[in-house]
């Protein structure tokens, strides 16, 4: 049975590839530019799914999300062991594995150009400068795959972007970062069950 399309001539269901974007090690764990790998740590908790080592040098983690295990789509989700600027290789080495399209790929990364605690949805276009995001589509070949974008607004005054990103979150960001990574969690499972038309319907509250 054909699986429905949505708009964006994308398959529901089935199976696709979750990148959660970061850098690899305790060090950089509660960076803002690992906001990526902790929403794939939420889809894992929510898929009953721990994370395991793989050949594709990614921790990887496979399970159903939704109510009915019989019908729910099935996420792989992985987390790169290289660092951000090299997320490429282990994404396409994945994609090859599991013999999916870049279609069926999600990636899940910071965004500095979107205020804190918002999410936003894409397919194709540039990279906005993320390194994670050049280069994967540098090593897939093609731009098209979907970006769910997690908001960590600019930096204060003149402080680096580079710095910035690799800082911890603060405090008061803290208290809402649970819930954003939720929403950005439930962004992935949108497009995987309704498709990227619907899940930019729910959470773009302003046109890009």
């Amino acid at each position: 049975m054909k699986l429905p399309v949505d708009s964006h001539s994308q398959e529901v269901g089935g199976q696709w590839l979750v990148v959660g974007l970061g850098n690899p090690g305790p060090d950089y764990a509660g960076n803002r530019h690992n906001i990526g790998q902790m929403v794939a740590n939420e889809l894992a908790v929510r898929a009953h799914a721990p994370f395991k080592s793989s050949r594709s040098n990614a921790m990887v983690a496979e399970g159903r999300i939704g109510a009915d295990p019989l019908v729910a789509p099935r996420f792989i989700l992985a987390k790169p062991l290289s660092f951000m600027n090299l997320s490429g290789g282990p994404t396409a080495s994945l994609l090859k594995y599991f013999k999916l399209d870049p279609s069926r790929l999600i990636v899940v990364h910071d965004e500095l150009d979107i205020p804190f605690d918002t999410v936003r949805l894409k397919a194709g276009g540039g990279n906005g400068g993320h390194n994670g995001i050049r280069d994967i589509a540098a090593a897939l070949g093609t731009p098209d795959f979907v970006r769910v974008r997690v908001g960590i607004g600019r930096p204060p005054g003149r402080q680096a972007a580079a710095d910035f990103v690799l800082r911890n979150f603060g405090s008061t960001e803290r208290d809402v970062l649970p819930s954003l990574i939720s929403d950005a969690a439930d962004a992935v499972e949108l497009v995987a069950t309704d498709g990227l038309s619907a899940a930019q319907l729910k959470f773009h509250t302003t046109a890009e």
